[in-house]
């Protein structure tokens, strides 16, 4: 199929693709709870095995779908599962839906008011741990590609449609990037779809365009060999404690931006018309504050406060510590400080030269008399999808069709995951289709996802198979 359907075409489409999911509702949902009863924890050793439990049930649940191949890959952790269905149609391109299939550890006496791992539905609403982040957002395209295939008359679909669902997102993905490298010929496509994002809120449909990547170390300084007198000895040694907290605040200038240097080479800066699609957005600073638990915004001079969350880098401080924190005093110069600290990095920085960037800083400003060490975590790499790719443009008419001609918007998501290994490795577009609202509390007590909008997912990936082909075939020439 090579062009997009008009628009009469498109209406008889989108009725037939709500009467199908209309249909099938009560089965999807039901079978998405048994799904959400397995308690999926990756973080936690005990429940290795629920893991890979729930890879199966996912790997069964794809191959009654249609899927012609399905198969769980192991890893040096959690397993994965895979599957594939082919087009047919030797023009069509091909994508590659990711997600994943663990979850977050969760217990009643967290604040849950029911068991997390026993889904209970209420005022349109399903609750459960995972219902948002992510096997409802995963298991939405079975229904979706099934509507997609009633509605067209199509026995397979007008994409050759692959997936990628792994087990260990919630625990930073440590196996992620080696097992699509290792597979990276099965994983070949034209465009990745991930559907671990969300929208702005029920009202305001939007599309996600990119996510920050992240770096982080832990540095560990060293002074006396012990404790000393502070009497004795203090004003005449180096104190490790004062030099950790001379080190924060040499982190940013006045106008909070970072001060080390090099932090900002390479960095994709905003468009004039990104930053205006931004200021359209419905944003209530007053109710961000809210939900983030703070009482004043403080960020880089120049940049609105969703700027500075979704499209600016940032250096932040996780922790700093040293010394007796004991109660009453303690006169002594301690014998060692440490600092976590934490880099959100956007499109055009590279983790590598972050992480020389901030080692030379260290170098530089760390005194004689103070050893040190910095030792570096597994970095996740940023992505961005232009605003003008076809493939994106494709993504949004496809959810303007789902919530009866909105319009779509375009947000950024402050936060970081795989999507762009899938991105470097495959050398494709990455693009977000998510329909979860802040909300659904994503990692917190009673999590839940809004089933209207869940179906609203379903069809937006319904319509989407039929949008692809003419969109990609564009972005190819």
């Amino acid at each position: 199929m090579s062009d997009t359907p008009d628009s009469a075409v498109q209406t008889v489409r989108t009725q037939a693709v709500r009467t199908y999911i209309e249909q099938h509702r009560a089965a999807f949902l039901d079978d998405l709870m048994d799904w959400l009863r397995i308690p999926s924890v990756s973080a936690q050793p005990a429940h290795a095995e629920d893991v890979r439990r729930s890879a199966r049930w996912l790997a069964d649940k794809l191959s009654g779908t249609g899927f012609t191949t399905v198969e769980i890959w192991e890893t040096d952790g959690a397993p994965a599962v895979f599957a594939e269905w082919p087009s047919g149609d030797p023009d069509a391109p091909t994508v590659l839906v990711y997600g994943h299939h663990d979850v977050q550890p969760a217990a009643r006496e967290d604040g849950w008011r029911t068991d997390p791992f026993e889904p209970h539905v209420t005022d349109g609403r399903m609750y459960a741990r995972g219902a948002a982040d992510d096997k409802g957002q995963v298991f939405f395209h079975t229904l979706g590609v099934r509507a997609h295939l009633a509605a067209t008359g199509r026995t397979a679909p007008a994409v050759n449609l692959k997936l990628i669902v792994e087990g260990e997102e919630e625990s930073g993905s440590p196996h992620f990037r080696a097992l699509v490298e290792a597979h990276a010929d099965r994983l070949a496509a034209d465009a990745v779809i991930v559907s671990d994002t969300g929208m702005w809120s029920e009202d305001t449909p939007t599309v996600c365009t990119g996510m920050r990547g992240v770096a982080d170390c832990e540095i560990a300084l060293y002074g006396p060999d012990q404790d000393i007198h502070s009497g004795s000895f203090g004003g005449a040694v180096p104190n490790p404690a004062a030099v950790a907290g001379r080190l924060v605040a040499a982190l940013h200038d006045e106008d909070e931006h970072v001060a080390i240097p090099g932090f900002y080479e390479g960095v994709t800066e905003l468009s004039d018309a990104e930053r205006a699609l931004i200021a359209e957005l419905p944003f209530d600073e007053a109710a961000w504050l809210t939900t983030a638990k703070s009482h004043g915004t403080l960020g880089e001079a120049g940049f609105s406060t969703l700027e500075r969350v979704w499209a600016r880098p940032t250096a932040e401080v996780n922790g700093i510590g040293g010394g007796y924190q004991g109660p009453g005093g303690k006169t002594i110069v301690p014998a060692s400080a440490q600092l976590k600290l934490s880099f959100r990095l956007v499109a055009g920085q590279d983790p590598a030269k972050i992480e020389i960037a901030v080692r030379d800083w260290l170098a530089a400003r760390v005194p004689a008399g103070i050893r040190y060490e910095i030792v570096f975590g597994a970095p996740t790499r940023p992505c961005l999808t232009p605003l003008d790719h076809p493939a994106l443009k494709a993504v949004a008419a496809a959810m303007s069709r789902a919530f009866d001609g909105a319009k779509v918007r375009y947000t950024r998501e402050g936060g970081s995951g795989p999507a762009a290994d899938l991105q470097d490795v495959l050398g494709a577009p990455v693009l977000f289709l998510g329909i979860s609202v802040p909300s659904d509390g994503w990692h917190a007590p009673n999590e839940k996802i809004e089933l209207d909008l869940l179906l609203k997912g379903v069809e937006t990936a319904a319509h989407l198979w039929d949008d692809l082909p003419a969109a990609l075939h564009t972005a190819a020439r």
